[in-house]
């Protein structure tokens, strides 16, 4: 007997834009920004289907309302061991806090792989739940960010997060 995976997917109008959220069997693996370059990877047999996402729909809606400070969620994570420890560690940022690179790298045990960090943080599957916004530049400068860096201010500003400024155009622009 064969398992048919069906891939279901819904979109959601946050103050950020429409956000994209899906996953295989009912699980929730991904949410793209409008920004995303992989945003348009519909494939023809998914389904939209929101009754899977409801949970995250009402934490989100919850979230840019400024009631929900932390997500309790269930998800399917799909990357390397490393990704996965970035990612748990992520997790671990509090609402209206931020980290460095280096900081996360340093919680990991490992303080030279701050730029290791930084590609786990670019292939974040997870973006506000996993909350990869919250990790700056080591001078305070806000760097990369797949929702686009406008999106990386309103996020801090909504958290009341004070940042530095945007990156210059020379600096490289994460995009998952």
């Amino acid at each position: 007997m064969t398992s048919s995976i069906s891939t279901t997917y819904c979109t959601y109008q946050s103050p950020v834009g429409s956000l994209l959220i899906g996953g295989e069997n009912g699980g929730l693996e991904f949410i793209r920004f409008p920004e995303s370059k992989r945003r348009h990877e519909l494939a023809e047999n998914w389904v939209e289907d929101e009754g899977p996402y409801d949970e995250l729909i009402a934490q989100l809606t919850s979230y840019f309302a400024g009631e929900l400070k932390v997500f309790s969620l269930d998800w399917q994570l799909n990357g390397t061991d490393f990704q996965k420890s970035v990612w748990a560690q992520l997790a671990k940022i509090p609402f209206g806090e931020t980290r460095s690179y280096g900081d996360v790298a340093k919680a990991l045990g490992n303080p030279g792989a701050s730029r290791a960090v930084g590609l786990a943080n670019n292939a974040n599957p997870l973006p506000i739940v996993i909350p990869c916004h919250r990790v700056i530049g080591a001078n305070g400068a806000l760097v990369g960010f797949g929702g686009g860096l406008d999106t990386k201010v309103w996020l801090l500003d909504h958290e009341n997060i004070p940042h530095g400024t945007k990156s210059n155009k020379d600096q490289m622009a994460f995009n998952f």
